[in-house]
C-alpha cells in the first residue's frame, strides 16, 4: 500500500507538471487585460465584462486575454491604473478630470499618465423639484429647499455638491438629505422632501414612477450659463437633451446635461494594444448592446462626448482613421 502510494504521488506530480507546461506554453505571448470596474450589483462591472468577452473572443487570434475586475469604483480604479494592476478602467467623467488635474481627492498628486480611450455612456442629471418649489424651472430652484444631494460618500454626493458649487450654493443653502433614488421619489411623494439629485442613464426607473404615479414634480433644466459655470468648477459635464416621451405624459424635451462615464488607461499600454481594442469594440457594438440597455448609448458619433483628459495614443489613432474631428486639448501629448 505504501509502495502504491509513493507511486500515485509521483504520477500526480507529473501529470502536474505537464499541465503546467502547457499551459505556460499557451499562455506564451499572450496580452493580458483586466478591465477595473465597481461592485458587482452596478452597471460598471456587467458593461466592463462584457467589453472583456468581447475582445477575449475576437482577439483570440491575436493571443488577447480580458478579464472584468470588480473594484470600489472610480477612485479605486485610479489607483489601479497608477499600481499597474488594471490596465483599463470604467470611470466617472468627475473622477477623470479631478485625478488628472490632481483636483479634490487627487489634490497634490495629478495623474498626467492618465488617458481616454472613449466614452461608453452618459451619467444623465436628474434634478427634480416639487412643482411648488418651481420658478424659473432651472437648477437653481433648488436653493432654500429640503434637497437630497445623494447618499454619503457617493458619486452623486460629490458630483452634485460640484455642481451645485458652480451654482454659488452649498449644503448650508438646502436642507440636505441622503437617499437614494427610490426613496428620494417616496419621500417627495410623503411631503416629506421637496426634491434630490437622481443622475443615471435614461430612463431612470425612480424618475419614470415618479411621474407614473403623478407625483406634483418637474426635472430641472440646465441653462448655458449654468454649464458655463459648472465646468469652471471642474470641466465634466456637456449638454445633453431628454428626448419629449422618455418619461410617462412629458412629451417636450428636456435640457439638461451629462457627465460621461469613461473607458480609460494609462499610457504606459503600448499603442497596438489600444488601438486593436479600441477599433474591435467599435466593430463590434452590436455585441455590447446586448450586455445591458445602458450599453445602446455606446455610438461613434459619441465616443468623445465629454471627454476632457487626453486620449490615449492607440485609441486616437482609430478615431482619427474613422473619422471623427478630433478636439486639439484631447490629442495625446505622445501624438504632437
Amino acid at each position: 500500500m505504501k509502495k502504491w502510494k509513493i507511486i500515485l504521488s509521483i504520477v500526480f506530480i507529473f501529470i502536474a507538471a505537464v499541465v503546467g507546461v502547457r499551459t505556460a506554453e499557451g499562455n506564451k505571448g499572450k496580452k493580458f487585460v483586466s478591465v477595473a470596474t465597481a461592485s458587482t450589483g452596478g452597471t460598471y462591472y456587467p458593461i466592463g465584462v462584457g467589453m472583456a468577452n468581447i475582445w477575449s473572443s475576437h482577439l483570440k487570434g491575436e493571443k488577447v486575454q480580458a478579464s472584468g475586475q470588480s473594484s470600489a469604483g472610480s477612485i479605486e480604479n485610479i489607483e489601479l491604473l497608477r499600481e499597474g494592476e488594471a490596465q483599463l478602467a470604467i470611470l466617472q467623467g468627475l473622477i477623470s478630470t479631478q485625478a488628472y488635474e490632481g483636483e479634490s481627492t487627487f489634490s497634490g498628486k495629478p495623474y498626467k499618465d492618465l488617458r481616454s480611450v472613449a466614452m461608453l455612456w452618459p451619467n444623465v442629471e436628474h434634478f427634480v423639484l416639487m412643482n411648488n418649489k418651481v420658478k424659473s424651472g432651472t437648477i437653481e430652484d433648488i436653493d432654500g429647499t429640503r434637497f437630497s444631494v445623494g447618499p454619503q460618500a457617493s458619486g452623486t454626493e460629490q458630483s452634485t455638491l460640484v455642481m451645485m458649487e458652480g451654482l454659488e450654493l452649498s449644503k448650508r443653502d438646502i436642507s440636505p438629505e441622503y437617499l437614494g433614488y427610490s426613496d428620494t421619489v417616496s419621500a417627495m411623494r410623503d411631503g416629506r422632501l421637496d426634491g434630490g439629485s437622481l443622475p443615471a442613464g435614461i430612463p431612470i426607473s425612480a424618475v419614470t414612477d415618479m411621474y407614473a404615479s403623478n407625483v406634483k414634480a418637474t426635472v430641472l433644466e440646465v441653462t448655458d450659463e449654468e454649464l458655463d459655470a459648472i465646468n469652471e468648477i471642474s470641466n465634466s459635464w456637456y449638454r445633453y437633451t431628454i428626448p419629449g416621451g422618455t418619461y410617462p405624459r412629458i412629451d417636450e424635451d428636456i435640457q439638461t446635461i451629462a457627465q460621461p462615464n469613461l473607458l480609460s488607461t494609462t499610457k504606459e499600454i503600448d499603442e497596438d494594444t489600444i488601438y486593436l481594442l479600441t477599433k474591435t469594440l467599435y466593430e463590434n457594438l452590436d455585441e455590447m448592446y446586448e450586455v445591458h440597455s445602458s450599453a445602446k448609448d455606446m455610438t461613434l458619433e459619441t465616443a468623445l462626448d465629454g471627454v476632457t483628459v487626453p486620449l490615449h495614443a492607440g485609441a486616437y489613432k482609430y478615431f482619427k482613421e474613422a473619422g471623427l474631428d478630433i478636439p486639439e486639448e484631447l490629442i495625446p501629448p505622445e501624438a504632437q
